[in-house]
């Protein structure tokens, strides 16, 4: 079974207080660390998951700068046996440029399923893996917390809101979003790192993929990047619960709405 998941490095942004760009296009990455998107780590799990009791193999890429290969090299040292590094040059790149480079190299190579996060931690954006299972004409299901293969199809457990599943079944070849939780990632030892890096890891330009100049516009631009604006906080109303609900409707029709 061949397989081939899609990652992506991203900066870390949880404990450290960001600062905008002067640009304000986006915010300062300079001194931020960077590591896997969460969601593809789950991804890389199940694809290897999925080797380990089929066999045949599995194809890590990614589209980034050379210090993105970095996320490439822990995939080999987790169980993956190829990776795909795609410079993407100085494109300006959204979703649909993303998806646009991603299906052009995925095309080219043999994929019973195609693996993705179910979005990217950075952006906050889901929109990669559905654009590239349309792009490549391929069934798809997205926030995937269970899957299991049976010849030619898998069953998919679908997180939906309040807390259900919808389980269905895609045909093979298909395209796969998986939602964090699915499984454990494995841990990766430091001489599995070692032994990654002397793996061969390929390296194509975006420019040399066909694709079309329309191909390669964004679909969406940042116009700007701003702090949300500071508010006063939390109004306390105290009394007893005559004089309070009195208060509240005052707030209310204050504000504008009518009962």
């Amino acid at each position: 079974m061949d397989i081939t998941v899609c990652v992506k490095r991203v900066p870390l942004t949880q404990e450290v207080d960001l600062e905008i760009s002067a640009q304000k296009k986006d915010i300062r990455k300079d001194m931020l660390a960077y590591a896997i998107n969460e969601w593809d780590n789950y991804a890389v799990e199940e694809a290897i998951r999925i080797k380990e009791k089929f066999g045949g193999n599995v194809t890590a890429v990614t589209v980034g700068k050379e210090d993105d290969e970095e996320v490439l090299r822990r995939c080999l040292a987790m169980g993956a046996d190829r990776a795909i590094r795609v410079d993407p040059e100085d494109l300006s790149m959204d979703s649909f440029v993303i998806a646009k480079i991603l299906s052009a190299v995925i095309k080219g190579m043999p994929h019973d399923f195609v693996l993705t996060g179910v979005q990217a931690d950075d952006t906050n954006e889901g929109a990669v893996g559905v654009m590239l299972a349309e792009n490549l004409a391929l069934p798809h299901a997205a926030v995937v917390r269970g899957l299991e293969i049976q010849g030619n199809e898998a069953t998919v457990r679908v997180e939906l809101e309040g807390g259900t599943d919808e389980v269905s079944k895609v045909k093979l070849p298909a395209l796969i979003s998986i939602q964090s939780g699915i499984n454990e990632p494995r841990y990766v030892s430091i001489m599995g790192i070692r032994k990654a890096a002397k793996k061969e890891l390929n390296v194509m330009k975006a420019s040399d993929l066909g694709l079309s100049p329309d191909d390669l516009t964004p679909r969406t631009t940042i116009e700007e990047i701003y702090p949300p604006p500071e508010t006063t906080g939390a109004q306390f109303i105290e009394g007893d619960l005559p004089s309070v609900a009195v208060e509240i409707l005052r707030i209310i029709k204050e504000k504008g709405v009518s009962l």
